[in-house]
């Protein structure tokens, strides 16, 4: 993993201490849900002293995505349908949609971010779900995938100039935006992110993930190989942005889990249109009002 120098850490460490924190409640899901005799009474408990988020988890779970058989009034029937963890990471995409800046001085495009980072957090789930259940929980996999470029927001919202430089040298170039955040910033958004991640208090081997989402040699456990999977299938699929095209022929991520086909793992996903739909609904219902 590429070393950053120490002047570009602490000038990274002020920029990051500028981010908005999760508020009180979000936090407290963090904390209670660590605890796997966590109750569903107690992320109810949570979830309905914050009206906001109470709210917008009940538009997205009454929405025509996720097909449920009557009308969902209360968080408790939201646990009893669709289950703690469902929830929790339901109620976690909306407190990270809503600290997000709704315009930034780069010119960064903070709907097709929305949109690749719910993706890529639906496909991780499902590609643990299917490829590796007994190695890694899918839900931490799905906040993975959902975090796992927020560093790039960093840089959009506290480092605007150099972030455009680096979004103008993608549109003029192939290169990679993390190839380019290394040359014009001095480190890429997989640091800045992971360092955002450490303050947030999640756990190592998240944070570990999204640090090591671009590199190579990075270790293959079950929430690297599944959150750089499902970051490749986003792009293919459409999901990504102008400073990270997919490209064809890019390589296979860990062959000996997933195999050399990209299309069979694909198809392995299920509905992905459907996932890309109930994607489009966070944004709107996290955006919102």
């Amino acid at each position: 993993m590429t070393q950053i120098a120490p002047e570009i850490e602490r000038k990274l460490g002020i920029v990051v201490e500028r981010m908005p924190a999760f508020s009180k409640s979000v936090q407290k899901i963090l904390e209670i849900t660590r605890n796997i005799n966590c109750t569903p009474r107690e992320l109810v408990g949570i979830i309905e002293k914050d009206p906001v988020i109470t709210l917008k988890v009940l538009r997205v779970v009454n929405s025509a995505q996720l097909s449920l058989p009557t009308k969902i009034t209360s968080i408790n029937q939201s646990v009893v349908y669709l289950g703690v963890n469902t929830i929790k990471n339901l109620a976690l995409s909306i407190a990270a949609i809503g600290i997000l800046p709704a315009t930034n001085a780069a010119g960064f495009d903070i709907q097709r971010y929305l949109m690749h980072s719910l993706t890529t957090a639906a496909f991780a789930r499902q590609l643990c779900s299917v490829y590796a259940s007994n190695e890694a929980d899918p839900g931490d996999c799905y906040i993975a995938g959902l975090l796992h470029d927020f560093g790039k927001i960093v840089f959009a919202q506290f480092m605007p100039e150099q972030f455009r430089q680096v979004l103008a040298r993608n549109a003029e170039t192939s290169q990679p935006s993390h190839h380019a955040e290394l040359e014009l910033i001095g480190a890429d958004h997989t640091v800045v992110g992971a360092m955002l991640a450490d303050k947030w208090q999640f756990p190592a081997a998240l944070v570990d993930s999204i640090r090591s989402h671009h590199s190579p040699d990075a270790p293959a456990t079950a929430m690297n190989d599944c959150l750089r999977m499902a970051d490749l299938i986003s792009r293919q699929l459409g999901n990504g942005g102008m400073e990270h095209p997919y490209r064809e022929g890019e390589s296979p991520i860990n062959p000996a889990r997933f195999g050399t086909d990209l299309g069979r793992v694909v198809a392995a996903l299920g509905d992905t249109d459907k996932m890309m739909a109930e994607a489009t609904n966070f944004v709107q219902a996290g955006m919102s009002k």
